[in-house]
């Protein structure tokens, strides 16, 4: 038999730290608490500059665990990988996902390829049990809410 060199083997932990009890968080009922805790945690200063994509993990009562950040791109886009976003949330065991992005251009109207991403998330949250809930497209000044434009099957 032979034998395994075990500092050749990645360690993979599994770890949850909570810094806030449940019921100090904030409470997510509408897509416009969900733009506002955005933008709290938005940096003002490349809003306008680059696009970003975040994740926003709601716990069972739709509370607020973290706002994490996906990916950091150009002027008119970035790249999302659904794979970030499932491990985030899978990881500080999320039950629903809000995700958004912004727009550097001013620009509220969702993209084809937004829709397909949307898509795509809503599909796999699925199959884990992990509901998507909303998907902002946002600016410095207002947002748009795929699911309040019936985007998102409620």
């Amino acid at each position: 038999m032979t034998e395994i060199n075990l500092s050749r083997i990645s360690e993979v932990e599994l770890i949850y730290r909570r810094k806030v009890k449940a019921n100090d968080r904030p409470k997510v009922s509408s897509s416009k608490d969900a733009y506002h805790l955005f933008r709290e945690n938005w940096d003002d200063l490349t809003i306008n500059l680059y696009e970003q994509f975040k994740v926003m993990l709601l716990d069972r009562n739709n509370r607020c665990m973290g706002i994490a950040n996906i990916s950091s791109g150009g002027v008119s886009g970035t790249v999302v990988d659904n794979k970030l976003i499932f491990v985030t949330a899978l990881k500080s065991r999320a039950c629903h996902i809000i995700v958004a992005h912004n727009h550097p251009s001013g620009n509220l109207q969702v993209s084809s390829v937004d829709i397909q991403l949307t898509k795509k998330l809503y599909e796999a949250g699925k199959y884990l049990d992990l509901s998507l809930l909303d998907h902002l497209i946002l600016t410095d000044e207002s947002y748009t809410s795929m699911s309040d434009d019936g985007l998102i099957p409620c």
